[in-house]
């Protein structure tokens, strides 16, 4: 699997993220989700997960917090104190970073698989257990939110599940196990990929 950045980063991308997010909530009062948004929107979570290291690297997570609120508003910059005793968003944070690398999705394509809400009612399942657990689940819920959306649309687009698999050339047995959760499409060889979106005329991104 290829990776979103160099390995090296990995470490110090977590715990930016999780000082971040636990910054923004203790030092700033800001809502985590609200917090959240404003980061997806901002100029730095592309050069995040693209694994930039004047950003991954260059910034604490407490620069990280004050640079994104500070394009929206005027604020100063305040001292951070973490406790031994971990917050839940710092666990978000970590566990967020962590999963952006590993898949190379991008932070808005894992906020539709899970928003931070979702993140924070994991917690008290997942924060004692090896990551790759967590990993297993937010692929599980990927793999069935494309299923859902490859069906919704062929059902828009008229088609039953033989005609497509018949203008696509893809086997029926396969349009079936993708509709099922059985094979994640997001897996699928790019050609694959779009076949299935000419024949929906949507675009790939649309189903992925």
């Amino acid at each position: 699997m290829m990776h979103a950045y160099d390995e090296n980063l990995l470490y110090k991308a977590q715990i930016t993220l999780a000082h971040m997010l636990d910054t923004a909530v203790y030092s700033y009062g800001y809502d985590l989700k609200e917090f959240y948004n404003l980061f997806l929107k901002s100029k730095y979570s592309k050069r995040f997960e693209r694994g930039e290291s004047a950003v991954v690297a260059g910034k604490s997570g407490t620069e990280l917090a004050y640079e994104v609120i500070l394009e929206n508003e005027d604020v100063e910059l305040k001292e951070s104190s973490y406790s031994v005793q971990r917050s839940v968003e710092y666990w978000v944070g970590w566990s967020l970073g962590f999963y952006q690398w590993y898949t190379g999705k991008n932070f808005k394509e894992i906020n539709e698989i899970a928003d931070m809400d979702v993140f924070v009612s994991l917690y008290s399942i997942y924060h004692e257990m090896d990551i790759m657990h967590l990993v297993d689940y937010l692929d599980e819920r990927s793999n069935k939110q494309n299923s859902l959306k490859l069906k919704r649309l062929r059902a828009y687009a008229g088609l039953s599940q033989k005609e497509l698999a018949d203008k696509t050339g893809i086997p029926l047995r396969t349009i079936q196990q993708y509709e099922q959760g059985q094979k994640d499409i997001a897996h699928a060889r790019a050609e694959s990929l779009i076949k299935i979106a000419r024949a929906l005329y949507c675009e790939v991104e649309d189903i992925v």
